[in-house]
């Protein structure tokens, strides 16, 4: 059913708790891994010039340490964890609008799925904030698991539920 699953990834904790959802599907399916770290030239261009954005819009970090390294460790987190569950995986870095650069790499990597993280924010800080998970079940047309991550360290009790 699924062959390759696409894990896009910012390294935050939001983002890790999806990790484990989506290697459970690629273990369960036999399926590759893509692990995605997406730079937002939206918000890096603020401190940034032009010609460095340009560079990593390019995929060229270059002098952009930090960059680099932040891209490198949020993918090896999910490499590390693929790895320990005998799942290939593969690390990618891209630069661009995070939600359109994730719909294209399902695209053109062929993804059958994606598992992203969401805070399962509502009422107003959803309308203001927004956020690149709801962006990208716009933007796709492929199957997007979205594991809310929103309540994460709370039992259902906590949440108002009945604990099932």
């Amino acid at each position: 059913m699924y062959e390759h699953v696409l894990i896009p990834t910012d390294g935050s904790e939001t983002s890790e708790h999806a990790v484990d959802e989506a290697l459970e599907v690629a273990s369960r399916f036999d399926a590759t891994v893509s692990a995605l770290y997406v730079v937002d030239t939206d918000s890096v261009g603020i401190s940034l010039g032009a010609e460095q954005v340009d560079r990593i819009r390019q995929g060229r970090f270059g002098e952009m340490d930090d960059l680099e390294a932040r891209a490198s460790d949020a993918t090896a987190y999910v490499a590390e964890r693929a790895r320990e569950r005998g799942v290939d995986v593969e690390e990618h870095a891209r630069a661009g609008r995070p939600a359109s650069v994730i719909a294209d790499f399902a695209d053109d990597a062929d993804v059958d799925l994606i598992v992203m993280g969401s805070h399962g924010r509502s009422g107003l800080s959803r309308v203001v904030l927004g956020s690149v998970t709801e962006h990208v079940l716009r933007e796709t047309h492929k199957s997007v698991l979205v594991v809310d991550t929103g309540h994460a360290g709370e039992d259902a009790e906590d949440r108002g539920g009945d604990g099932e």
